[in-house]
């Protein structure tokens, strides 16, 4: 196994990282922002009005995306399988 079979197994992690937490991540910042626009056009300061439709939020965005996430955690995990015998042997 290369260094450069490391760094590319690496970079692909971190990208498969990256795309299974965007949707949770933007889903909660819009939330968040939206409920901080509303705080400030109210004068509302209340620390946790934005737990729960941040929640609500998180938990719609997770039933929508969940199955896709779950096809892509396979699929790099099959991949990366796939190419045990490859690493081990140095081709």
């Amino acid at each position: 196994m290369t260094d450069t079979q490391v760094l590319h197994i690496g970079t692909q992690a971190m990208t498969l990282a990256v795309k299974l937490g965007a949707p949770i991540l933007v889903t909660a910042l819009l939330i968040g922002f939206l409920i901080s626009l509303f705080q400030s056009v109210t004068q509302i300061q209340e620390v946790t009005l934005s737990f729960v439709p941040k929640a609500a939020g998180v938990a719609v965005a997770l039933i929508f995306s969940g199955n896709w996430m779950l096809h892509e955690t396979v699929a790099f995990t099959t991949q990366l399988f796939d190419q045990v015998p490859q690493l081990i042997h140095g081709g």
